[in-house]
């Protein structure tokens, strides 16, 4: 349920009808704009009449919500949400936020010169993977707190914030002081009891969409994090499974507008692992803004053809310069601009 409050309500009002939604079982979630407060309300509660929650001081209306994601739908934060980062960057406001860099890191020099060469050419947020979940147990599984410290040194030499995915429960404490998003991959979409500690956290979650996994699917996942307290939840498209073969997966850039339409959290697109191709991952990043992406995750690495992972998703840095000259025409043309 959804409880819209008047303009510039009293703070005592407000309490006053989060009192009475606890007093009749529901978990009050608030979201305050510059003018309005609007309250969720979660959980079963007792069966009432609507019509009592509007008589309440301060109160402009109520709706029922039919959809199972309460705080993740568009009604929750009808304006949508921004997530804050450090150094004035945002994602979901006006600026198209390019997180770039290697799919894994594999040693100082490799990081170093990827990053010099990703901030050079306007990225903002510097990706790479420390723990690393491959489909072979014999494959290069990350390096774990070295390569976070690693990121983190590279972030602040080149004026770039840090990405990494978290695998596991036991990993998000390590992670914390070194990374200013955490990214939960497409395998652990549907890790509630990762999800629910990720609630707790207060640092964005980027969350990626699984490879046969539903909108719906990925909207209750971001309810998992919500409801912990956690609204800086970034959504992320990179790709389904279908029975394309050509394509690692099939990207679904629909997905984008309607997250949209569905949902107030911003929107990231990863062409890199929706195409699993290097020649297809720019036509997908310029369709991906054009569409309305918040945000791009792009996999860069100055030497690929030796990358010990993804090696043949991951673009040259001449390519990434190129792209992100292609993305600053496109942008203005959606209303949009890349920093």
């Amino acid at each position: 349920m959804i409880v819209a409050m008047q303009d510039m309500a009293a703070e005592t009002q407000i309490q006053q009808v989060i009192e009475h939604l606890v007093k009749m079982g529901f978990e009050v979630h608030r979201s305050t704009g510059a003018r309005q407060t609007v309250l969720g309300a979660v959980g079963a509660g007792i069966d009432f009449d609507i019509r009592n929650l509007e008589l309440l001081p301060g109160v402009q209306e109520v709706h029922r919500i039919s959809s199972p994601y309460k705080l993740a739908g568009k009604s929750f934060r009808p304006e949508g949400t921004i997530v804050k980062l450090a150094d004035g960057i945002a994602i979901g406001g006006n600026d198209v936020v390019v997180m770039a860099g290697p799919c894994s890191v594999e040693s100082r020099e490799q990081l170093f010169a990827t990053a010099e060469a990703v901030a050079k050419a306007g990225a903002r947020v510097l990706r790479g993977g420390a723990f690393k979940p491959r489909s072979s147990p014999y494959s290069f599984q990350g390096h774990g707190e070295d390569a976070l410290k690693l990121l983190r040194e590279a972030g602040d030499k080149f004026k770039l914030l840090v990405i990494s995915e978290v695998m596991e429960i036991s990993q998000i404490a390590m992670m914390l002081p070194y990374v200013d998003i955490l990214q939960v991959g497409a395998r652990n979409m549907q890790n509630f009891n990762l999800l629910r500690e990720l609630g707790k956290v207060r640092k964005p979650v980027l969350l990626k969409r699984g490879i046969a996994a539903t909108l719906e699917e990925l909207l209750l996942s971001a309810e998992y994090i919500m409801a912990g307290g956690n609204y800086d939840v970034i959504l992320c498209e990179r790709g389904i499974r279908t029975f394309e073969t050509y394509t690692r997966n099939t990207m679904d850039i629909s997905a984008i507008p309607i997250i949209h339409k569905l949902s107030h959290l911003p929107m990231t697109a990863d062409p890199s692992h929706g195409t699993g191709r290097r020649d297809k991952v720019a036509p997908m990043a310029r369709a991906s803004v054009a569409a309305g992406a918040d945000a791009l995750l792009i996999e860069v690495h100055c030497e690929p053809d030796k990358a010990w992972s993804d090696g043949a998703q991951s673009l040259f840095p001449e390519q990434f310069a190129k792209l992100m000259g292609e993305l600053r025409m496109i942008a203005p043309a959606v209303g949009r601009k890349i920093a």
